[in-house]
C-alpha cells in the first residue's frame, strides 16, 4: 500500500461513502475516510428519530462495517482542526494525516446567524445526537405536563416552533401536528386536546418548500393547516429567551420549544484562506470539483460552490443528490488518465417532501410533472428506504412505517440519557 498515492476523503456523508464506492477497488490509491464520527447516518430521516418513529440504528451504519472486504480503503476517528496544504497533511484532534490527494466532503452546519440566544437555547437537527435531544425534550416535556396545574403553563411546555419551512421544517411540523392528533391523548389521558399546545412553522420567504414548485407550495400549506399547524411567512425569528420567542413582526409566542431548521451554512477550517471561500462559506472550486488554487485538494457537495455551469451561477442546490453525482464523477475522474476528465454538470433528478400520512408532495425533474397526496407519499417512501446505506437498514425502516400506517401510532418513545460521571 505504501507505494499507493494517498487519498483522504473528510466526511462520510453522502459525497464521502460515494467517493469510497468508486474507489473501493483501485489499485492506484490507498483511501483514508475521516470522520469525527464512527457511523454514516441518513439526514433527511432525523426528523422521525427526533419524533420517536424510527430508532437511531435504523437510519445509521458502522463505517467499518460499511468498509468490509474493501482492501485499500481504511477509517480514522477524529475531527479536523487543521488543514497544512504545504506540507500535503491534515491536523485532527487525536493526530495527523499525510495526503497525496485530499477531498473535503465536510458538508454543513446549522446557522444561527450570529444571535447567541437562539445557538444557545434552541434545538437544531443536522446530527442523531440533536435528534435524540430533541426527542428527549418532547417526550419530558409531556411527562412534566401532566403535573403541571396551570393551563398556560401547560400549554407553554407544549407548544413548538419550527424555524425554517424548508423540507426539514415541512416533515417536522407535519409528524408533530399527527402526533398531537393520533398519539398523545392515548399516551396521556392526564391531558386533553386543550392542553396541547400549537405547533408553528415559521419561514421569513413568502411560501413553503421555497425551492419546490407553486403547486408543491400550495398544496403543502393547505395540508399543514388541515393538521392544524399555524403557518406564518414573511416572518422572522428574532430571538428567543425566558420561554417566549421573539418574532420580526413584533410579535411573541410563548414556547419553551423553539426547533431551528431555518439556515446552514459549510465549515469553515482553520489553513485556508478567506478568499478560498465563497457565499455561505463554501470552498471554491472549478467544474472537476477542484478547490481554486490547489493543485491536490478537492471539494464536493455541501461544502463546495462550484463555478463554470451556466445552469447554476450561484452554486449548485445543497442537497443530497448533488452530493453524490460530484462525488461519482469525482471518483471516476481519479481512476481516469488526467486529460480525460470530465467537468460535473447536475442532473436534477426532481425534489419531494412528505407532510403527513398519505400526504406529499413531488417535483420532477426541472418541474416536468407533479405528484400529490398519495402517490408522491408512496414514491417518497420508495425513494428514502432505498436510499438507506444497507438491506437490513431498509427492511426494519420498512417495518416499521408499515406498523405506523395501519397502527398510526410509533414504538421509540423513549427518554434515554447518558449518566453524568464524575
Amino acid at each position: 500500500m505504501n507505494s499507493k498515492k494517498r487519498i483522504v476523503i473528510v466526511g462520510g456523508g453522502f459525497a464521502g461513502i460515494e467517493l469510497i464506492k468508486k474507489l473501493k477497488k483501485s489499485d492506484t490509491y490507498e483511501v483514508i475516510l475521516v470522520d469525527l464520527n464512527n457511523y454514516n447516518f441518513f439526514p433527511p430521516l432525523l426528523y422521525q428519530v427526533a419524533s420517536g418513529f424510527m430508532e437511531p440504528s435504523a437510519i445509521s451504519y458502522p463505517f467499518r462495517k460499511i468498509l468490509h472486504g474493501k482492501e485499500n480503503i481504511r477509517f480514522r476517528l477524529g475531527a479536523l482542526e487543521k488543514v497544512v496544504p504545504e506540507e500535503n497533511k491534515i491536523i485532527l484532534s487525536n493526530g495527523t494525516l499525510s495526503y497525496d490527494i485530499l477531498i473535503m466532503a465536510t458538508g454543513t452546519e446549522t446557522n444561527f446567524f450570529g444571535n447567541e440566544n437562539i445557538k444557545n437555547n434552541s434545538l437544531p437537527m443536522k446530527t442523531i445526537g440533536d435528534a435524540l435531544a430533541l426527542r428527549n425534550l418532547l417526550f419530558t416535556r409531556l411527562e412534566r405536563a401532566t403535573r403541571v396545574q396551570d393551563p398556560l403553563d401547560r400549554k407553554k411546555l407544549l407548544s413548538f416552533v419550527i424555524a425554517g419551512a424548508g423540507p426539514t421544517g415541512v416533515e417536522l411540523s407535519g409528524i408533530l401536528a399527527e402526533m398531537r392528533k393520533h398519539i398523545i391523548t392515548k399516551d396521556y389521558p392526564e391531558l386533553v386536546k386543550e392542553d396541547l399546545g400549537e405547533v408553528y412553522l415559521l419561514d421569513g420567504l413568502d411560501a413553503v418548500l421555497a425551492p419546490m414548485s407553486g403547486k408543491a407550495q400550495k398544496y403543502s400549506r393547505e395540508k399543514l393547516e388541515e393538521l392544524g399547524v399555524n403557518v406564518k411567512l414573511k416572518t422572522l425569528v428574532e430571538d428567543f429567551k425566558d420561554g417566549v420567542v421573539y418574532l420580526s413582526d413584533d410579535t411573541t409566542i410563548d414556547s419553551k420549544n423553539l426547533i431551528w431548521a431555518a439556515g446552514v451554512s459549510a465549515k469553515v477550517f482553520e489553513g485556508f484562506q478567506k478568499e478560498d471561500y465563497g457565499r455561505g462559506r463554501r470552498l471554491k472550486t472549478n467544474t472537476f470539483n477542484l478547490v481554486d488554487g490547489y493543485k491536490n485538494i478537492y471539494a464536493v457537495g455541501d461544502t463546495a460552490i462550484l463555478s463554470g455551469d451556466e445552469k447554476y451561477p450561484d452554486g449548485h442546490p445543497q442537497v443530497a443528490q448533488v452530493a453524490i453525482q460530484q462525488a461519482e464523477n469525482l471518483g471516476n475522474n481519479l481512476l481516469r488518465n488526467t486529460g480525460d476528465w470530465k467537468s460535473f454538470e447536475y442532473s436534477d433528478k426532481g425534489s419531494m417532501a412528505i407532510i403527513g400520512r398519505n400526504k406529499a408532495v413531488t417535483d420532477g425533474p426541472n418541474e416536468s410533472f407533479f405528484l400529490k397526496g398519495f402517490p408522491a407519499w408512496f414514491i417518497w417512501i420508495f425513494v428514502h428506504i432505498m436510499s438507506l446505506v444497507n438491506y437490513k437498514n431498509r427492511l426494519r425502516t420498512l417495518y416499521d412505517w408499515t406498523g405506523y400506517y395501519f397502527k398510526k401510532d410509533q414504538s421509540f418513545r423513549m427518554i434515554i440519557k447518558p449518566t453524568p460521571k464524575k
